[in-house]
Parts: structure tokens; C-alpha cells; sequence
């Protein structure tokens, strides 16, 4: 593969990253015939998946280290009906979002937050965890700059925090839909920031549970082939229900994705997820994801009126997603605790900001949301009268 011509990756990627020579896989070079190049066990693995009794998969071998088969079904999932026109080129495959979001930082980000200096990123709270964690595992400085009391992203204030940073910011995380807030950042403020910071950092829209948005805020992969400085993070773990299997996606200019995949494990996405996910993203798996994806709209729809009709919820917010945030009159931890003790775990989320006294709460089956509506009655009534 040809390497991309030099684009805003190049011009703020850390120098030692610009400059690695790529760990060659054995199978980079010739991936069939009498395969004696990679200290494999040519006998055959000493077990294999249900299912799989003739190892068609051939677990003995190494996977595609590149996984074009996945990346060219992806593209034509997300290419369809839009004009995102990617190609695999533009998509790095990895283990969940969270293997993309550290590579990501280690490429991009000079570490020596410890010690005064280095480079940071930019995140705007309250909002997923995983990004100030792998921040500190990597020595990088955290901006925060906090979304409005309804959750509304100040872009002019974000794109003042990184002005300020001196082009030491190199990320600027925008989750959309947000975790724990359930909305969905208009695309015109991805649009907005990709202006304003140019060339100086990335715009990583992490995109975790965008199949659950529906209206016309829709996916940020529509925004990389004309913006440069754009990476959308997404994952088969949400909508497509496929948590288990840890399989996820970046999408970005040519120049960033070549970069990720020059500093990844050689083979970091095994065969066995590889197969699942090829078969969620065929035409069969793609349609009954649309059918489950209606079905948890729906029953969203109905936890959320019933949850608004309690004396006691204060307050539901609007979701995005396929969960719903909510705010209790008092005692929400008190509350989360009880219902969990007897069987009905959501998440207590009341020490993030703006998020006093909230639980959060995962659209199940009906009956799982039946029961759960249930139990948070019976709690708000036993810390009622205690």
C-alpha cells in the first residue's frame, strides 16, 4: 500500500511515530500456499469455537493483519444511502473504540504531563471516562472544558481552550451521542471546530452510539473526506450487540489511519471477531440490526414517558441513544444501591457535572424495563420512609 501523501497527521504527529519503521507481519508479504514463515502450528489448533468442528477458520494461522474483508464490508454499511464515500483506506479495525483512543493519543501526543510539559488533550465533561484514563496511562495533560447544563457543546470556548494551549493540544474528544448525557452534538459544531483549529489538532467524534440517533444530526464519517482533521470513532458494541466480541473502527484521512495501523499490534483484531463481525456487517446482519434499533427507539420511548410520569423523577433527558439519564427528587445513590442489591443494575452517575442526583439506565426488553420501573418505585419508596 502506498503511503498518503503528508496531511495534518504528519504536521503534528510526534516525531519518533513520523519516523518508525512498522513491524512487518509474516503475512504482509504472501498469505497463501505452503505457509512455513511464522512459527505456527501447521498440525492445528487444540481446540476450536462451537460450531467450527472442521476449522474452516484455520485458527492455527494468523489472521489478516489488515483486515480487509471487515474494512470493505464497513465501508459499504456506511456508504450506503449517504455520500460518506469511504473506502479502506480511510478505516482502521481494532479491539472496541478504546484501542483506537489510546493509539491515538500515543501517536499524536508528546507525554510529560507529570512533569509540567507535553501535550494534552481536550474533552468536554461530563463525558466518557475512558478518555482521561488513558490519558494518565500515557503522561498527556487534560483540558476540560464542561458542556452547558443541557449538555450543549460551547464550541467557542473549546476552540479558546486550545487557542490558549499554544498548539500543545493535539485531540479535541467530542462524544456524540454523549455518555452519560444521551445527545447527539450537531454536525455544524464538528464543522465549526474543524475550522477553527485547522491544521494545529485533531477532532475525535466518538460515535459510539450513533445508530440510535435518528434525526438529521446523523454520522460525522460524512465530514473525513473533506475535512482532514476529523477522526470518527464507532464500534459494534452498542447497536449492533456485539459487546462481547470487542471489535471497533476509526475513520479518518489516509494519512492518520496509515499511521495507526504503522503502530498497532501486528495482529490486533483475532479471527474469531473478525467472522462475527464480517456476518454482522452482510446484508443479513445489517437489517436485523435496523429492526432491533426501531425496537429500542420504541422502547425508549415508552421508559421515558412512564419514567416522567413519577412524582419523583425531577427530570428525563432527552436521549440520543439507547439509554436514558434521569434525575430523582434525592437519595439517587441510596436508590441505584437498592436496586442493584435485588437484582436490577442501571448506574448511579450523580457525581459527574450537571448530573446531581441522576441514574442512568440501559433500554433493555420489555420486560427487563418493566421490572425495572418497578424495582425504582419500590426503592423511591423505601427511602421515602426510612
Amino acid at each position: 500500500m502506498p503511503s498518503p501523501p503528508p496531511g495534518v497527521a504528519h504536521k503534528i504527529a510526534r516525531p519518533n511515530i513520523l519516523s518508525l519503521k512498522p513491524y512487518r507481519c509474516a503475512r504482509d508479504d504472501y498469505d497463501s500456499g505452503i505457509l512455513l514463515d511464522a512459527n505456527e502450528n501447521a498440525l492445528g489448533p487444540a481446540a476450536t469455537p462451537p460450531g467450527d468442528d472442521d476449522n474452516h477458520l484455520d485458527l492455527e494461522r494468523y489472521p489478516c493483519p489488515y483486515q480487509e474483508k471487515l474494512k470493505l464490508l464497513y465501508c459499504a454499511y456506511r456508504n450506503v444511502g449517504g455520500t460518506s464515500g469511504l473506502v479502506p483506506e480511510n478505516v482502521f479495525a481494532g479491539v472496541g473504540s478504546d484501542e483506537a483512543i489510546d493509539l491515538l493519543m500515543r501517536i499524536f501526543c508528546v507525554p510529560g504531563a507529570s512533569e509540567g510539559r507535553g501535550d494534552s488533550i481536550l474533552c468536554t465533561p461530563p463525558t466518557y471516562g475512558m478518555y482521561g484514563v488513558c490519558a494518565v496511562t500515557n503522561d498527556v495533560g487534560v483540558l476540560k472544558v464542561p458542556l452547558t447544563a443541557s449538555f450543549e457543546l460551547e464550541t467557542a470556548r473549546v476552540v479558546a481552550a486550545e487557542a490558549a494551549a499554544g498548539g500543545r493540544c493535539k485531540l479535541i474528544f467530542v462524544c456524540s451521542p454523549g455518555n452519560p448525557t444521551c445527545r447527539a452534538v450537531p454536525l455544524s459544531e464538528v464543522e465549526k471546530l474543524s475550522d477553527a483549529v485547522g491544521d494545529r489538532c485533531l477532532i475525535v467524534v466518538d460515535e459510539a452510539y450513533v445508530d440510535f440517533c435518528v434525526d438529521e444530526r446523523g454520522s460525522a464519517t460524512g465530514l473525513v473526506g473533506r475535512r482532514p482533521n476529523v477522526v470518527v470513532l464507532q464500534t459494534l458494541s452498542k447497536a449492533f450487540g456485539l459487546a462481547g466480541i470487542r471489535c471497533g473502527f476509526a475513520v479518518g484521512a489516509p494519512d492518520v489511519i496509515r499511521l495507526m495501523n504503522n503502530v498497532k499490534a501486528p495482529y490486533n483484531v483475532n479471527k474469531l471477531t473478525s467472522e462475527v463481525a464480517c456476518r454482522a456487517l452482510s446484508p443479513q446482519g445489517t437489517a436485523a440490526l435496523k429492526d432491533k434499533v426501531a425496537e429500542l427507539i420504541r422502547q425508549r420511548a415508552v421508559v421515558a414517558e412512564q419514567l416522567g410520569a413519577l412524582d419523583f423523577v425531577a427530570e428525563v433527558k432527552p436521549s440520543d441513544s439507547n439509554f436514558l439519564l434521569f434525575r430523582v427528587q434525592r437519595n439517587a445513590l441510596e436508590m441505584y444501591k437498592l436496586m442493584a442489591d435485588r437484582g436490577v443494575v442501571t448506574r448511579y452517575r450523580g457525581t459527574e457535572m450537571h448530573c446531581a442526583e441522576c441514574i442512568r439506565v440501559t433500554i433493555g426488553t420489555q420486560e427487563e424495563n418493566t421490572a425495572f420501573l418497578l424495582e425504582l418505585q419500590k426503592a423511591w419508596n423505601d427511602v421515602s420512609s426510612s
